[in-house]
């Protein structure tokens, strides 16, 4: 199953990659802390505001760590984007778990499965501007993810 689309503020759907797109392993603890890190660095690469480079951390921070514990273990492709009018961030985070049994429930405001950082999947996708999630049995999650400069 599909959910995806553009997210509150809507920025268009990311066309071209404007650097080069950088793969990192999340199997441990410590790598939801290195994609914190390399988000950030993206983020200031990109241009956006401190505020929304926080949103894109935190984002990119939860999704991670759902990864990590709820996909047992993945990766993540950050790069920088850039749709002609502004750049921005784009995450796409990827697991070959059990995938999520209802995406309905899981994108629920104020849902969790209480070992987060309380955000969930909704909390995430209110963070940025493009949200899109694929979740099936035989293949696992990827959630794509985009913040565009202001």
């Amino acid at each position: 199953m599909t959910i995806g689309g553009l997210g509150p503020q809507g920025g268009g759907a990311a066309s071209s990659s404007a650097g080069s797109p950088q793969r990192h392993a999340i199997v441990v603890e410590s790598d939801v802390v290195r994609v914190r890190q390399v988000v950030r660095s993206a983020a200031v690469a990109a241009r956006l505001s401190l505020v929304d480079q926080t949103k894109m951390v935190t984002a990119a921070s939860e999704l991670a760590r759902n990864t990590l514990v709820y996909g047992g273990g993945g990766a993540v492709t950050i790069d920088i984007v850039d749709n002609g009018r502004r750049r921005g961030v784009r995450a796409v985070f990827t697991d070959s778990g059990p995938g999520i049994a209802d995406l309905d429930l899981a994108l629920t405001d104020g849902w969790t499965s209480g070992s987060g950082l309380g955000l969930g999947l909704s909390g995430s996708r209110r963070l940025v501007d493009e949200f899109e999630l694929e979740s099936s049995p035989e293949t696992g999650t990827t959630v794509r993810v985009v913040k565009w400069s202001r």
